[in-house]
């Protein structure tokens, strides 16, 4: 594969979306190749059928394990379907998350075994991992407020308290001091511009140095 693979990272309200965007239209400056946009659950049909039974409905509907499961189904078929295919061709593909979700979220924070996640990954995933991960971290009170929108019925997440998303925080930036290689953390509390050129800054050289 010749392209490059970022990931976004984050808790509920971080401002992946938007970042996303502001870093897909730069990297169309810099990069000689197409950049690909995708995210998880969704980016497919088929994924985002799945990504309805995930994000929406009561906080209890699923447990972790089962959570864990049809995220991973969910991410097969974006990474076979969009992921691998953008990254042969030789193409920045960007990621609203990856397999670092299920691993907090599901993983450290839902109580599923690590070993349980490691297979999944381990099967599922042909060995493909973000080159950077950027890890857009915010305090969930802060964060909760700003996804708190009225016409967002995405809040199965959400629901499920501060405490949670508390620990998510916690297991993101555990996480990264795990991964420094691979992990950027940017503070997702100040402004758009901010944040934007932050981004940027950590990542240019890296990127241009992959071409």
């Amino acid at each position: 594969m010749s392209g490059f693979f970022i990931s976004f990272e984050g808790g509920e309200g971080s401002g992946k979306t938007t970042q996303i965007k502001l870093l897909a239209n730069w990297i169309q400056s810099v990069w000689r190749g197409k950049v690909t946009v995708t995210r998880e659950p969704g980016g497919t049909l088929g994924a985002e059928l799945i990504r309805k039974l995930l994000v929406t409905g009561d906080k209890e509907r699923w447990d972790s394990v089962t959570e864990a499961l049809l995220m991973t189904a969910s991410r097969r078929d974006n990474l076979m379907r969009i992921i691998k295919p953008a990254l042969d061709e030789g193409d920045v593909v960007i990621t609203d998350r990856f397999f670092d979700s299920t691993s907090v979220y599901q993983g450290v924070v839902g109580g599923v075994e690590p070993a349980i996640i490691e297979a999944l990954n381990t099967l599922c995933l042909d060995h493909i991992c973000p080159k950077v991960t950027i890890l857009l971290d915010i305090d969930p009170e802060i964060g909760l407020q700003r996804s708190n929108r009225s016409e967002n019925d995405e809040t199965r997440f959400e629901d499920k308290g501060l405490a949670f998303h508390q620990n998510v925080r916690k297991a993101y930036l555990d996480l990264a001091k795990e991964d420094q290689d691979r992990v950027m953390v940017v503070d997702a509390s100040r402004n758009e511009k901010a944040i934007h050129d932050d981004i940027i800054a950590q990542l240019e050289p890296i990127l241009r140095a992959a071409q």
